[in-house]
């Protein structure tokens, strides 16, 4: 069996290229799922890294359930032999690598899936170098200049990338977006949603991603700083917007699910979504729409920015202090 260790390093090597500026929130895509099978075209999708249960639910959405005619999900290379086996087996994935190298001119997309967002990037770049359209799933990176660097020579090479969380691409937060836009001033934001500080999978990176970006999604993402307040396993935290709002995160650990509430002249209102998720779900729908026609549904700039935000928290974690946000 495979460790680890050796299967990252097979995965790329890293970049050096220059940097890139990042802003506010750029376009977002829409559903596209053709409906003309004349318009379609065949999609084999590889993937890297298989312990995370998300390669099985893309087995389930590509190869069993069919959502998406004409995609399939051909290979996977997984961290271990085991992980891989299994996502086969599970996902009904036909061809299992051990490098991912073996991959190369046999897919037409790559979707990379580890649990620790710091081998995203070198698992995807011989691809995106090889000219092959990739989803990195959340968080797309463990550090920014790292992710500059990538999304800078995916520009260069004009190879369509993109990553973002489920819970922000999706029909719900475009509706809750609407909703906070015909709302008037608002003053402070109050967030809850699963996160663990001390995750294995890189602390407040691996779920604090479906806070951060449905919150950048919802009320923008000019943060300027951030400070993380935590006792024991509780922990909240606090993020000043430039227009001097001020957002609450509360990280929760007894229970699952995602609350929004605003304080506007009304008073604490909480912010539900009206209407209900597609299926197959937005996020899923504007993946495969990248993969056909090359649209990025989401720009570079709130892609790094949200990683800004993430490693800010990161730091305030072990600070104790307010920390800023990179620009």
């Amino acid at each position: 069996m495979s460790d680890r260790r050796s299967f990252i390093k097979t995965a790329g090597i890293g970049t050096a290229l220059s940097t890139l500026s990042f802003s506010a929130l750029g376009k977002v895509g829409s559903q596209f799922i053709p409906t003309n099978s004349s318009e379609e075209k065949q999609i084999r999708i590889g993937i890297i890294g298989a312990e995370n249960s998300h390669t099985i639910g893309y087995g389930k959405i590509f190869n069993i359930d069919k959502k998406f005619p004409g995609v399939e999900l051909s290979y996977v290379c997984g961290e271990t032999d085991e992980f891989a086996r299994n996502a086969s087996e599970k996902g009904k994935i036909p061809n299992i690598v051990k490098d991912p190298s073996e991959m190369l001119g046999k897919i037409d997309a790559l979707i990379v899936d580890h649990r620790h967002p710091k081998f995203h990037l070198k698992a995807a770049e011989p691809f995106v170098k090889a000219g092959i359209p990739t989803f990195i799933d959340k968080p797309f990176c463990y550090r920014v200049d790292e992710g500059k660097d990538f999304l800078k020579m995916a520009e260069n090479l004009k190879i369509p990338v993109t990553s973002f969380s489920s819970i922000a691409q999706a029909n719900s937060t475009f509706d809750m977006k609407k909703q906070i836009d015909e709302m008037g001033e608002i003053s402070h934001i109050i967030m809850s949603g699963p996160a663990d500080l001390d995750s294995p999978y890189g602390g407040i990176f691996f779920y604090g991603v479906h806070l951060v970006e449905p919150m950048m999604y919802t009320f923008g993402d000019n943060v300027r700083i951030v400070r993380i307040t935590r006792s024991g396993k509780n922990a909240t935290a606090s993020l000043i917007f430039g227009d001097n709002r001020i957002a609450t995160l509360i990280f929760r650990h007894l229970s699952y699910g995602w609350k929004t509430f605003v304080e506007n002249k009304e008073g604490t209102v909480e912010i539900q979504s009206r209407v209900t998720e597609s299926d197959p779900p937005r996020n899923d729908a504007d993946m495969v729409k990248m993969f056909w026609t090359g649209e990025e549904p989401r720009s570079h700039a709130s892609i790094l920015k949200g990683i800004a935000i993430l490693e800010a928290l990161e730091r305030s974690s072990g600070s104790d202090k307010w920390e800023e946000v990179a620009t």
